[in-house]
């Protein structure tokens, strides 16, 4: 029999989060506390001590990564709680620093492919146990950043310097003015800032914004 689980929520739907609460207490589990938005996790993590926490990205005020700070800081601040985000958003900006950040007691899902309540149940399981729960979809688009920012790192500074002039919609002569070089020089620059991004090129695609949305991906 499955020893039972004290849950912690921070999910701002109320109808989703009183919904999660009902199915676990269904299945013997504890909901010891929920909050609808990530500023007060933290707290209450602190005061109820659970084995597991489900958060979800996009919160109040912004909605926009609160959610994932929130657990960011909560692996930091409480290490024995593990977290379960469970979004219907894949935010790979601080999902790395997440999952990076200790080898078990995380996961990951996605709210639309959770086919259903026992697949859930499981994983909050592992993860309260000290295990992994990572949606495939979220492993590949985790893996597909990774790979970006190491191609954005192979640039030089000038280079780097080249593309955030593109990113400003900067021409070829003004990005030379601003940099006091001479176009020829800024043409090698973007030839090798297309390379080193791997951006052959191509009759269907604008290398010049493919390369921007790298910088700010």
């Amino acid at each position: 029999m499955t020893t039972p689980l004290r849950i912690v929520i921070a999910e701002d739907n109320a109808i989703l989060r009183d919904g999660l609460t009902g199915l676990l207490a269904d299945r013997g589990h504890h909901v010891v506390a929920t909050v609808g938005d990530a500023t007060t996790l933290g707290e209450v993590v602190a005061t109820h001590r659970p084995d597991v926490a489900v958060v979800d990205v996009r919160m109040p005020p912004t909605f926009t990564d609160e959610g994932l700070l929130a657990a960011l800081e909560l692996r930091r601040r409480s290490p024995e709680t593990g977290v379960l985000v469970f979004s219907q958003w894949i935010e790979t900006r601080y999902a790395t620093e997440l999952l990076a950040a200790g080898a078990g007691g995380v996961g990951y899902l996605l709210k639309d492919r959770v086919a259903d309540v026992r697949e859930f149940v499981d994983a909050l399981q592992r993860v309260a146990t000290g295990g992994t729960a990572l949606d495939p979809e979220v492993v590949s688009q985790l893996m597909g950043a990774t790979r970006q920012q190491d191609s954005l790192a192979r640039l030089t500074p000038r280079e780097r310097e080249v593309l955030e002039l593109i990113a400003q919609g900067l021409s070829n002569a003004a990005i030379a003015a601003s940099i006091t070089v001479s176009e020829r020089a800024v043409e090698k620059h973007i030839g090798n800032i297309f390379l080193k991004l791997d951006l052959p090129p191509s009759d269907t695609h604008h290398r010049r914004v493919l390369a921007v949305l790298r910088l700010k991906g």
